[in-house]
């Protein structure tokens, strides 16, 4: 017969536990992008964001999020951005040159001062704009940093794993609506394993963003909070955490 500790038991309790953490991405790209990712925290499944701190509305998310203390705040690196058209990839702006190590760390740590001065704290996690942080030099760069505040960063170890699969659009653009309609994401929903998952989204009210991802975020704000998402969560007994939540539980 096993004899199994109460300690034991508690720490395979929590291993069988479903939970999930749902990230918005892009907070400060726009005031009525803020406003989305509000609504969906507010009045969604939302429990965390990502703030970009380069981009026009950054200093009001801040404002915003000192209401709802319960919403994470991540780093979202912003290191430029590129648009699909044409068969191939366009500079829409670019901060630095991805292969330039010491630009990246320079560029990198402006933005992290500039976390710490205005929101008063560390991130709770780290991210970036496109993904760019997968690729050398900038992994390193960053997995360096996060390192050093103690930080997750998104695609780096097993601990917290990584979900993109909420997401309008295919790898080049090609629009995928039933993706982030509520039954695709209960889909989604459905096939987590227990452990801690992060779901990336971008949800957002704005129309007028020079980017490839427009159409579809006011449809992610409707989804994040219908009624049916949120029921099936709770019917399946899924968990909605935050960084903070698992930091705290190490």
């Amino acid at each position: 017969m096993i004899d199994m500790s109460a300690a034991d038991s508690s720490a395979v309790a929590k291993l069988a536990r479903v939970q999930l953490i749902v990230n918005a991405d892009d907070f400060g790209l726009s005031s009525k992008t803020n406003d989305g990712i509000i609504a969906a925290h507010n009045q969604g499944i939302v429990t965390s964001a990502s703030l970009m701190v380069r981009q026009p509305a950054a200093h009001e998310a801040v404002e915003r999020a000192t209401a709802f203390p319960r919403l994470d705040l991540g780093l979202h690196i912003d290191l430029g951005e590129w648009i699909y058209r044409d068969a191939h990839w366009d500079v829409v702006y670019q901060v630095v040159e991805l292969d330039d190590a010491a630009a990246v760390e320079r560029e990198v740590r402006r933005q992290i001062e500039w976390f710490l001065k205005r929101v008063g704290r560390p991130p709770t996690h780290f991210d970036s704009h496109q993904h760019v942080h997968r690729q050398e030099p900038v992994r390193s760069v960053v997995v360096k940093c996060a390192t050093e505040m103690g930080v997750p960063v998104r695609h780096n170890g097993d601990a917290i794993r990584y979900c993109g699969d909420f997401y309008g659009q295919g790898r080049n653009g090609q629009s995928w609506p039933d993706a982030i309609e509520p039954p695709g994401l209960i889909e989604v929903l459905s096939q987590l394993t227990p452990g801690v998952t992060e779901l990336a989204c971008h949800p957002g009210w704005d129309q007028q963003l020079p980017t490839m991802y427009v159409q579809e975020r006011p449809a992610e704000v409707a989804t994040l909070c219908d009624s049916r998402v949120r029921a099936f969560i709770g019917e399946s007994g899924i968990e909605l955490i935050t960084f903070a939540d698992v930091a705290h539980a190490v």
